[in-house]
């Protein structure tokens, strides 16, 4: 059997890229092991944002007297807020699988391994392509801790699927995921503590607003320790010690569980990587060019396996620009303006540079900053609450950066995202028009605060 198109992994990349090249006329096939969409729908992105609605919701409706809105004292159900989540799961996957067979990608369920640039084995089959794009995604970390053997520990994967309230947590790591857990589990009344190892939490994001997110969440009752080792684990399945060491000298902290959730690595083994001559950076990542082809021409790869940024719409990007090359589409890569996102209650987001990533690199650079209650709309969806809004600019006024503290930040940072890709100044962006009321007017709001 032979494809102009074979894909490993049907992650966001793959099935992207899959659905995109069958649509280009090309023939297509597509290995997965395990379930379409990958960690991103089946336990990562789309579980978690279904749990942390369901804590908004609950957390909206507890506080709804803010809004003059009376309510009995609500209560939430774990096995079916779980329920739901896997629901919602099943529900989306099968959507892929139907625009899959739509375009009429070849899908096939299994171990797929690479023979050479031209071949790929699975299931006893052999299946030749002309192109070949490496798309497996990428696997949890977790760090040699002593004692972490013998400890019945959660990954992300266990927190998704647990159906009894742990009275106290542990998370270790407070980069994303285990911001978005800290959470989802203190809405819901869990005692939490988030150990990190730096001495700030969600590092790349912009440090300021990190640490305004980081306070609002220490006066609901979440315990952070920053500038943090986690030197041992030990305990069973009713509790678990966790012994630490920071400039205030070592202590132990105890809890019904442990999150370990200290980042993810590219999966660079189990696939036949080693059967292809390809170049890989200092860390093993592959390396790819501005049409995210490697080393080996006719050999792609796209996702986390760049090591890049390990998001979802990262990969779905790149997996369009290796399609179009393929296709013979004029296509490039940029990463200029990536969206991150952290769907905590408030979220926070931002895209392009930062203050931190700026000094770094030694470019000069002003900020600009605004409370999100020059917001309007802001105002009346969030009473009592507040946030802000920062943009980076050049010293000629080009957006760099933008960054966003309150709800809904992931909606409107996409707005940043394309004025920074189009190289608006701020006095451009600010004769834009913005619908009214929105809270993507804040951007006007500080844009023409930027121009005065």
């Amino acid at each position: 059997m032979k494809y102009q198109v074979a894909i490993i992994g049907g992650g966001p990349a793959g099935y992207t890229a899959a659905e995109a090249a069958a649509r280009a006329g090309l023939s297509v096939v597509l290995f997965e092991k395990r379930a379409l969409g990958g960690v991103c729908l089946n336990e990562g992105c789309i579980p978690t944002k279904t749990l942390l609605y369901s804590a908004k919701v609950y957390d909206t409706t507890r506080h709804a007297q803010k809004y003059a809105i009376s309510v009995q004292e609500p209560i939430f159900d774990l096995p079916k807020i779980i329920a739901r989540k896997q629901k919602v799961v099943r529900k989306l996957v099968l959507g892929i699988k139907s625009r899959l067979t739509a375009a009429g990608v070849t899908m096939v369920t299994g171990e797929a391994e690479v023979a050479d640039k031209s071949h790929v084995k699975c299931g006893g089959e052999l299946y030749e392509c002309d192109n070949l794009l490496l798309c497996a995604g990428s696997e949890t970390f977790i760090p040699p801790i002593p004692g972490v053997e013998g400890v019945p520990y959660w990954t992300h994967r266990d927190a998704l699927d647990c159906k009894q309230l742990p009275q106290s947590l542990v998370i270790v790591g407070g980069g994303v995921i285990g911001m978005e857990f800290a959470s989802f589990f203190n809405s819901l009344g869990t005692k939490v503590t988030v150990i990190e190892m730096l001495d700030e939490i969600l590092g790349g994001m912009d440090r300021e607003l990190s640490a305004l997110l980081r306070a609002d969440y220490a006066k609901r009752g979440v315990t952070f320790l920053t500038s943090t080792k986690v030197v041992s684990l030990e305990g069973d399945a009713s509790s678990v010690r966790v012994s630490v060491e920071n400039a205030g000298g070592a202590s132990v902290i105890e809890a019904e569980k442990v999150l370990l959730s200290v980042g993810r690595r590219p999966v660079l083994k189990g696939f036949g990587l080693e059967n292809l001559d390809v170049e890989k950076d200092e860390r093993g990542r592959l390396r790819v060019d501005s049409h995210m082809q490697t080393s080996l021409p006719g050999v792609y790869a796209c996702g986390d396996l760049t090591g890049f940024s390990l998001l979802a719409h990262t990969a779905v990007r790149e997996a369009e620009v290796a399609v179009h090359h393929i296709a013979g589409q004029a296509d490039e890569m940029s990463y200029a303006a990536i969206p991150g996102v952290v769907y905590t209650n408030p979220e926070i987001a931002g895209v392009g540079e930062t203050e931190e990533s700026l000094q770094r690199k030694g470019i000069a650079c002003r900020t600009v900053k605004l409370p999100m209650a020059y917001s309007g709309r802001f105002v009346a969806e969030n009473e009592g609450v507040n946030g802000v809004c920062k943009l980076i600019l050049s010293e000629n006024d080009i957006i760099l950066g933008a960054h966003v503290l309150g709800n809904p930040a992931s909606e409107i940072i996409v707005q940043a995202g394309m004025a920074i890709s189009l190289g608006l100044t701020a006095g451009q962006w600010a004769r834009m028009v913005f619908p009214h009321p929105t809270v993507g007017e804040i951007f006007k709001e500080v844009c023409g605060e930027a121009d005065r």
